[in-house]
């Protein structure tokens, strides 16, 4: 079989000698099935024309299979789109080269001095982007991302006498909020600790630009149950090969005349720029994240296993749909259109069928989870049209059916299904010897029902608030669940939809 590297592409020697652009700290399957992946769009259409260099993070990684491909690998996008089943292929050649520092500082620390480098991208895991005592200037290098990425900026700063056109735009990926903001703060606070002076100060803060993203695509990774046969069906073997679904997003805050410089817009990719990026990250959260939120417990309940499962159920799919079109879009303020494009991509992806997406993966610490995905939009559905949202309020009662046990082990709840088997319930502890106290005394009776829904709505430490102020939530939450406990989840479904 022959390997990705002996493959000849078109053109490579002018892929070789595009300058290097972009500084990327991660190599992993993310990075490289959004970022890297759009880059190389845009080369396609010679409106980048740039390569991207990659820093393996920590001192294990990818890098050398990486350089052993010459950078080079496969993504396959896979789900459906408009209803159809689509698949693409594409040989990514955006990326350069990877860097080990832990390996060759020397050449980390050469990046800075490239006249051509302009943006910085980065996903080093939500832990990434963290301040550490333990950093030094003079570590080679320093164990963080953020002291590696100081580090380069005052050689750059130095290399180029602090020129104000050899900033870098700062585009941070990390599952953090204001990721960019937090970024920023820390490198200042590594540049005081380790006198760099006031100077290099000035200029990280005038011509160095840390933007804020929320950027949403699933990224399979190496389909290592598939391989043998993509393998064959390539005809070639890639030992980088990244699979991911077809949707994509990304949301910069950030001045709009960095979009001219990543035209993502001229080929077609779902790259928004914008002052506020708050509005998106709220519909991110109330409609992709609620929709999980609001139906994977009561599904699971139900007799479902996994998302396409849900999809694929009239009942399931149903509940999903009016909670997300009747419930929370009306509490969002972002245009109607928008928010119904976005929900409608929001089922076709939970409907892709590459990927198997367990409903108990995503019960974990389903209360938290509720008080951030569901209960805005719970409240705010009250506050403008003065009643209470069905479908959102029995998701409410089916997370407490769903933490329904008496048992706990290994800090964990031990919950039991109609159909009789166990399954584990994963939360706080706190959370769970609450509920394991609460379900022990329970009768059966409706009486009981409601006084152990208003005890657990009492906990403003779980919810933020005492929600039996909520007028009416109380008792509509206490019927929902003495339906599900006594009828069962398919017939209280049935009630609600």
């Amino acid at each position: 079989m022959t390997a990705l590297s002996k493959l000849k592409l078109a053109n490579p020697e002018a892929i070789a000698a595009l300058p290097e652009k972009v500084l990327q700290f991660g190599e992993g399957n993310f990075l490289r099935g959004f970022v890297d992946w759009m880059i190389h769009k845009l080369n396609e259409q010679n409106l980048f024309n740039g390569r991207v260099a990659v820093v393996q993070p920590i001192a294990q990684g990818l890098t050398p299979m990486l350089n052993e491909q010459d950078g080079l690998y496969t993504l396959l996008l896979r789900g459906i789109q408009n209803g159809q089943i689509v698949e693409e292929k594409d040989i990514i050649s955006s990326i350069s080269r990877g860097i080990n520092p832990y390996e060759d500082f020397a050449a980390y620390l050469g990046l800075a001095e490239n006249p051509e480098l302009r943006f910085v991208i980065s996903n080093t895991t939500e832990a990434g982007i963290a301040y550490s005592a333990e950093d030094r200037y003079d570590d080679a290098p320093p164990a963080t991302f953020p002291g590696k990425l100081t580090v380069l900026l005052h050689k750059r700063f130095t290399a180029f006498n602090g020129a104000a056109d050899k900033g870098l735009v700062i585009i941070p990926c990390e599952l953090i909020d204001r990721n960019g903001d937090n970024l920023k703060k820390i490198v200042l606070r590594l540049a005081e600790e380790w006198n760099l002076g006031s100077d290099f100060a000035g200029w990280i803060n005038n011509h160095n630009f840390f933007l804020n993203t929320l950027v949403d695509r699933i990224v399979t990774g190496y389909p290592r149950d598939e391989i043998a046969a993509l393998t064959e069906k390539l005809g070639y073997e890639d030992k980088l090969l990244n699979t991911a679904e077809i949707f994509h997003l990304w949301v910069i805050e950030g001045d709009k005349r960095f979009a001219e410089e990543l035209p993502f817009h001229k080929v077609g990719l779902d790259v928004i720029w914008t002052d506020d990026m708050a509005p998106y990250r709220t519909r991110k959260v109330r409609i992709l994240n609620g929709a999980h939120t609001m139906t994977v417990l009561a599904a699971y309940l139900y007799g479902l296993d996994t998302v396409k499962e849900c999809m694929d159920d009239e009942l399931i799919r149903s509940f999903m749909e009016k909670g997300i079109y009747n419930e929370v879009i009306p509490t969002l303020d972002l245009p109607e259109s928008e928010l119904k494009a976005f929900a409608a991509a929001v089922t076709e992806r939970f409907a892709n069928p590459f990927i198997r997406h367990y409903l108990l993966s995503i019960s974990l610490n389903s209360t938290s989870k509720f008080k951030t995905r569901v209960l805005p939009s719970i409240l705010e559905y009250v506050n403008r049209k003065g009643e209470l949202p069905k479908v959102l309020s029995f998701s409410l009662a089916a997370l407490l059916a769903f933490y329904r046990g008496t048992e706990l082990k290994d800090n964990t709840l031990i919950g039991k299904r109609p159909a009789g088997n166990e399954y584990q319930i994963s939360d706080d502890l706190p959370v769970l010897q609450l509920f394991a106290s609460l379900w022990s005394k329970y009768d059966g009776s409706r009486e009981a029902a409601g006084a152990l829904v208003e005890e657990v709505l009492s906990h403003t430490e779980m919810w933020g608030q005492n929600l039996n102020e909520v007028a009416g939530f109380t008792a509509l939450v206490s019927d929902y669940l003495h339906s599900i406990l006594t009828n069962g989840a398919a017939a209280a479904l049935k009630d609600v939809i």
